[in-house]
């Protein structure tokens, strides 16, 4: 999944077939039924490529280009927009690809400006920390090595961007001369060429690959973090101007008064955080109410706290 506005201009200023930016949030649950039926037309049409990008990680992207909700599809041909489909439209993102295919998509598309290989490749090979060249996608591999570079990768929670060397035949070819490397997949790290699936076998069995590798924060630590982040943290579904459930708002409406400053995180903009702070705190609705990094409870234990006189010392810490 591209996760930077970087990683997702090289991809398009790169592109050189038919491609479909898959404009994704992990809470979504329709994104996921969008994603199952990308991967399946990815395999019925090899010329094209499929890539999910976190839409609310590149925000300036997003906002270039309208996207008001996920899922959302931007069929491209070479570096060109051709359509945005929004929603689960999927009838309609197969008949876009269908017309790129009997329009000749397959055939290569001149980059504005001339842009030569050296110089794409040199784009791609940099367009995040870690970027992996590998057959098909993370989800979706189409070929073994791949496939066991993926098992090895995901579970370590390994960051990085992928780039589908099926989709343009142009960069497989040359990246084996660029790279000074033969065969597929290749790791790429800052730059500079790791190696390939034996290479990560090894540094794997070393115990070097976490400690070379980007890795995703630990879900722990990071809501650790969260929860720390202010001395009075409310986790709610909204933001306090804008509450989206009547827990949060009731919540939100205690709190005011209070002349106690406060910090929040809205919930619904990340499923991860959701779902992982249920399990984290062993509580599981929301709002969730926290003082100097100790759970205090729900909307119910704040209405018993409030009423008894008891919340004002609880949120100064006393």
């Amino acid at each position: 999944m591209l996760c930077s506005e970087g990683a997702v201009e090289a991809l398009i200023s790169g592109n050189q077939g038919t491609m479909i930016l898959h404009c994704t949030a992990t809470w979504s649950g329709p994104c996921q039924v969008v994603g199952q039926s990308l991967a399946a037309l990815a395999q019925k049409y090899p010329g094209l490529s499929v890539h999910q990008v976190d839409t609310e990680k590149v925000e300036k992207f997003s906002n270039a280009l309208d996207i008001e909700v996920v899922p959302t599809c931007l069929v491209y041909r070479g570096s060109t927009l051709q359509e945005k489909i929004a929603g689960m439209n999927l009838p309609a993102v197969v008949k876009a690809v269908e017309n790129l295919s009997r329009s000749g998509d397959h055939e290569e598309v001149k980059m504005g400006g001339g842009e030569n290989i050296t110089d794409r490749l040199r784009k791609l090979t940099t367009m995040d920390k870690c970027v992996c060249f590998i057959k098909g996608t993370p989800q979706a591999p189409r070929c073994k090595f791949t496939r066991a570079l993926m098992e090895m990768f995901l579970p370590l929670n390994i960051q990085f961007s992928y780039f589908d060397i099926l989709s343009d035949n142009e960069v497989r070819e040359s990246l084996k001369t660029y790279g000074e490397w033969p065969t597929y997949p290749q790791v790429w790290l800052d730059g500079s060429l790791l190696g390939g699936l034996d290479i990560m076998r090894e540094m794997q069995e070393a115990g070097e690959l976490l400690t070379t590798l980007p890795v995703k924060s630990d879900l722990n630590t990071r809501l650790k973090n969260l929860i720390n982040s202010n001395k009075v943290m409310l986790f709610m579904k909204g933001h306090p101007d804008e509450p989206r459930c009547g827990f949060s708002r009731t919540t939100v409406g205690i709190l005011a008064e209070y002349s106690v400053k406060y910090g929040t995180f809205d919930i619904l903009s990340d499923d991860e955080v959701r779902q992982g702070l249920k399990a984290y705190s062993e509580w599981p609705t929301y709002p969730q109410l926290y003082v100097s990094g100790e759970l205090i409870g729900g909307l119910d234990i704040i209405r018993e706290l409030h009423e008894s006189g008891e919340l004002g010392p609880t949120l100064n810490g006393q």
